[in-house]
């Protein structure tokens, strides 16, 4: 139970520093990836227009599958961006682990021997 709290905190690290979301976010959000065209202000010189890229702020499976080229190149940059910060919250996710469990070998140890095991039998722990 605690290595798949584990994993998901880990997953959740990536996702949010990756694609800007949660791991449920990034399974089932929006797909609203793409380019816009804006129009130039009445002000400027030229009032030509300009494409900007809209809905990069949370990247979902869905984007990546219509659009991956825009999906990826987020997500790369991204990446890059935000490596330092999901390196620490890694290392701070796993001393922080470590240590939880440690301090909860005996309760968990007798939650498994106690309750556990004679009500799922043998095989199955938290």
């Amino acid at each position: 139970m605690l290595n798949a709290l584990e994993a998901y905190v880990y997953a959740t690290i990536l996702t949010e520093g990756v694609a800007g979301t949660s791991p449920y976010g990034f399974i089932t959000g929006a797909t609203d990836i793409g380019m816009k065209q804006i129009a130039g202000s009445p002000g400027m010189r030229e009032a030509g227009t300009s494409m900007t890229l809209v809905g990069a702020g949370q990247i979902s499976l869905g984007d990546i599958i219509s659009q991956p080229d825009l999906a990826l190149g987020q997500m790369a940059q991204s990446f890059q961006a935000n490596l330092a910060p999901m390196a620490i919250a890694a290392f701070g996710t796993s001393i922080t682990f470590r240590i939880g469990k440690r301090l909860l070998r005996g309760p968990i140890s007798n939650i498994n021997r106690n309750i556990v095991k004679p009500a799922l039998g043998a095989g199955i722990r938290l």
